[in-house]
């Protein structure tokens, strides 16, 4: 079995540069496909037969194009998509942002810490969290 790959939709390139050398230092092996907006993480996901989906989707909200509340709404919407893991990995600690994400099935709101160790070790956790321990639902 292949192992799970990993879709990351973030348009910050030092975000994007940042998570993938986290999950090098800490030998996550798991492939990570980048989306640098929503569009092109819409079009990865709507263009991937059920097989070959990511195991997790690691989604900003602040994003180009369409945002990661549209990108949410449309992967939970689709029954191809709707059981993905979706990590909320963003900046945003307001409010209405935590519950809309949540509200629209959202398994998980993290704030994207500041500091490149608290950074890292977030990353780590989610690696380790939803790639190794969480059991996803068969099919």
């Amino acid at each position: 079995m292949d192992k799970p790959r990993i879709l990351l939709v973030e348009d910050n390139p030092d975000d994007v540069e940042l998570t993938l050398r986290v999950f090098r230092n800490h030998h996550v092996a798991n492939e990570v496909v980048v989306a640098r907006d929503g569009v092109e993480a819409l079009e990865l996901l709507h263009g991937q037969s059920p097989g070959h989906l990511p195991s997790l989707v690691l989604l900003d909200l602040k994003l180009p194009r369409v945002d990661g509340l549209e990108v949410l709404r449309r992967i939970r919407s689709n029954p191809a998509t709707a059981r993905l893991p979706v990590v909320i990995l963003t900046t945003s600690l307001e409010e209405r942002d935590i519950i809309a994400s949540y509200d629209l099935g959202a398994n998980s709101y993290v704030q994207k810490p500041v500091g490149f160790e608290a950074f890292a070790e977030a990353i780590r956790y989610l690696g380790l969290y939803w790639l190794v321990l969480n059991v996803p639902p068969a099919g």
